[in-house]
């Protein structure tokens, strides 16, 4: 599965279960809920506070917005699946914007065997590269559980596997993944323009992924047994998943 480039104009997903429009901050902005916050470029600070929170379960909403983020994990899987493909405004440092086309991926309820992100930062002229890792080494716990989870892919391997009823090359604008407060399905929450390429499921799970995301969400919950963030000279690439074993419990 695999986004290209496009130049069409389009405003980026904001946080909430519809997930709708709002201005976009500068790029290269981390934002963390829940009182967790990490600043880039104030990367070696970052450090500082991943191995504070190496140990301990961790509990909040994530996100990691305007600037692609390179990402590894042993497996995904995630109820009702949804995946539209649509047009993101990023702005670049210079203040200019562009539009990046992005497989948006949403998951109402989701568990993950392990996650690994790393993102690159200039830093007085040097390249230095924040890696944050969730979960444990067991390549069968999938110990991280999500909710309404959002991923805009650039490019992504690994291997797909969908179940229930499966609809390919469904409008966009109609796929279904949260519900709202009062149990209805949230219209278009994926913010697809009309007649774009769609996929819905009822679930869905991804082994062995290799990807680059515009943007990772996960506005509802990230729950973690364990978290680590650290900071590397150079451009330092996640490690290469491991294959899951046995089954994903129930999201």
């Amino acid at each position: 599965m695999s986004a290209g480039p496009s130049t069409e104009p389009s405003t980026g997903p904001g946080p909430g279960p519809g997930l709708r429009s709002r201005p976009r901050p500068p790029e290269g902005r981390t934002h963390w809920r829940r009182s967790l916050a990490v600043a880039l470029p104030a990367l070696l600070a970052a450090g500082g506070l991943g191995s504070a929170m190496a140990s301990g379960a961790l509990a909040v909403g994530l996100h990691i917005q305007d600037r692609p983020v390179d990402f590894t994990t042993s497996s995904l899987y995630g109820t009702q699946y949804g995946a539209a493909v649509v047009d993101q405004t990023v702005v670049r440092p210079d203040g200019t914007t562009t539009t990046v086309r992005v497989l948006r991926m949403g998951f109402a309820d989701g568990v993950i065997n392990g996650l690994c992100l790393s993102r690159r930062q200039q830093i007085a002229g040097a390249t230095y590269t924040l890696l944050l890792t969730l979960g444990d080494d067991d390549p069968g716990s999938w110990e991280i559980r999500t909710k309404n989870t959002v991923l805009d892919l650039r490019d992504a391997t690994g291997v797909l596997d969908m179940d229930g009823v499966v609809d390919l090359n469904t409008n966009g604008a109609d796929v279904k993944t949260v519900k709202d407060a009062t149990g209805a399905y949230v219209v278009n929450p994926l913010d697809s323009p009309q007649h774009r390429f769609g996929i819905q499921a009822r679930y869905a799970k991804f082994d062995r992924i290799v990807g680059t995301a515009q943007d990772f969400q996960i506005p509802g919950l990230l729950t973690t047994p364990k978290l680590k963030l650290s900071v590397r000279p150079g451009t330092v690439a996640c490690p290469a998943p491991a294959a899951p074993t046995g089954t994903p419990g129930t999201p």
